[in-house]
């Protein structure tokens, strides 16, 4: 088991960690994360939601920016609604090489992409608060 202090977190304990919405209703968990190879930077976590027993629960990409994790709730909000979920793009495993799927994948969500941001880094994707919902 890896070890963690400060702000840094394993991806091992971000795996299954709850989302909730602004209210503070849990509306699925992370799944697991998708990582730049290149940069190391975060760029999308792959949430599941609804179902019951894995039974009709769908998985969804998510730009990393959409979360922030909430101290008090022990896990992360998101301003994504059920609706935007339930009507973002398909995706399969091809996706991640499909820079226009990325593309409508930001638009549908209101993001802007990380290639987009300025600077190859991403570092503007790493300074999240704490205790605050996400707003990109």
């Amino acid at each position: 088991m890896a070890t963690q202090g400060g702000n840094l977190i394993s991806s091992e304990n971000v795996e299954g960690t709850a989302v909730y919405d602004p209210s503070g209703n849990k509306i699925g968990q992370i799944d697991h994360l998708m990582i730049d190879k290149v940069s190391g930077v975060i760029r999308y976590a792959i949430m599941t939601f609804g179902g019951f027993l894995g039974i009709g629960e769908g998985e969804h990409p998510l730009p990393w920016k959409a979360f922030k994790y909430d101290t008090n709730l022990g896990g992360y909000v998101t301003n994504v609604t059920a609706e935007q979920l339930k009507n973002a793009p398909e995706y399969d495993e091809t996706s991640w090489s499909n820079r226009d799927w990325e593309s409508r994948l930001h638009q549908h969500f209101g993001s802007q992409p990380y290639w987009e941001e300025g600077g190859t880094s991403g570092a503007g994707s790493q300074n999240r608060g704490t205790d605050q919902t996400a707003g990109f």
